[in-house]
């Protein structure tokens, strides 16, 4: 059975006074349908022009989308004409954007802004719109949504604001939706409300999700499978239990050190990936991991990594196994019981 979305090979450049950023370089993964996607990774690594590519919200210029496919439903979303992409986006594919207080007008009534995509894609009048609207919203657990649907987004709290962007999204019944980072901007207890709100709508409409985040504590109960960018390339991609149980690159193996652990007799200090990432524009030759990584080699600094299986839907981008290898730098994460 073919997997409801397969991006192979997409490439997006952004062409710049400075020169052209490479923030995207030949990802390819699939998404079955009903499946729930996380996508890991610092800020920079190319998640969210990734997913932004594959609905073409790219502003053009000074982005391009320079290579690849993206096939959604036998569809190639990336030679589709700009009436037929809109009349996918929103309908069959649907984002939930960072930032509510940002992506919901602030001059138009929540009601009208959910509204306006049910009456465009699924052909209903003012009248039934305006019903549907108040579904979402006691959906998504807005309470008194009958009374609220009149109400601006100022007067809704940082989470209600979400909820109303998961209402916006799920309003045509999509096949995919796309979370760009949703509750980066909430504390710990509305994000778990958030999570808990997605998984119970997951099992009822039966939707595909791909979540996109840097935190990998929050996706880890939400996922099935997990992929992990850094510097516009996907370094390693797994299942989620195997993932965590069995990371194989070096940047995944950090990522996981730095997170608190609470199945320990006694903590120990968080390990932090020292230096920062690659400059997009001087792109380096090898791995784009290379100045930071505890195993580098030598074939590392002008050979790209290229990923290849090493487990049973398990792939890694790196030439070294870390299980075996020798760190070459201070603080193996080998102490942090992660291999």
């Amino acid at each position: 059975m073919a997997p409801l979305l397969d991006v192979n090979n997409l490439t997006t450049h952004f062409y710049t006074q400075d020169g052209v950023v490479k923030a995207v370089n030949g990802i390819s993964y699939s998404v079955d349908e009903g499946e729930t996607v996380g996508i890991v990774g610092e800020s920079g690594s190319g998640k969210s022009v990734g997913v932004m590519s594959l609905v073409r919200l790219i502003p053009t210029p000074p982005g391009k989308i320079v290579d690849g496919q993206v096939m959604f439903n036998g569809q190639d979303l990336l030679t589709l004409s700009k009436n037929e992409i809109r009349a996918i986006r929103g309908n069959k594919v649907a984002m939930i954007f960072q930032d509510p207080m940002t992506s919901l007008n602030p001059v138009l009534t929540i009601g009208r802004q959910i509204s306006e995509a049910v009456e465009l894609h699924l052909g209903m009048d003012k009248k039934q719109a305006r019903n549907r609207t108040i579904e979402l919203l006691e959906l998504v657990g807005i309470p008194s949504a009958a009374d609220r649907i009149d109400n601006y987004p100022h007067q809704f709290s940082g989470g209600m604001r979400q909820r109303v962007m998961i209402a916006m999204g799920l309003s045509c019944n999509p096949q995919l939706l796309i979370a760009d980072e949703p509750t980066t901007a909430l504390d710990v207890t509305i994000q778990a409300q958030i999570v808990d709100l997605v998984k119970r709508l997951r099992e009822e409409i039966g939707m595909a999700i791909i979540w996109i985040t840097h935190d990998l504590g929050l996706v880890a109960g939400l996922a099935q499978k997990m992929i992990v960018m850094y510097g516009g390339n996907i370094v390693e991609q797994a299942p989620v239990v195997d993932l965590y149980k069995n990371p194989r690159h070096p940047y995944t193996l950090g990522l996981l050190a730095s997170l608190p652990r609470l199945d320990e007799d006694r903590p120990k200090k968080l390990l932090s990936i020292e230096g920062l990432p690659p400059d997009l524009v001087n792109y380096p030759q090898g791995c784009p991991f290379y100045a930071r990584c505890n195993y580098r080699i030598d074939k590392c600094a002008d050979t790209p990594p290229q990923l290849k299986e090493v487990g049973v839907k398990h792939k890694v981008a790196c030439h070294v196994d870390v299980q075996t290898a020798k760190w070459t730098t201070e603080h193996p994460y080998e102490e942090f019981n992660l291999m």
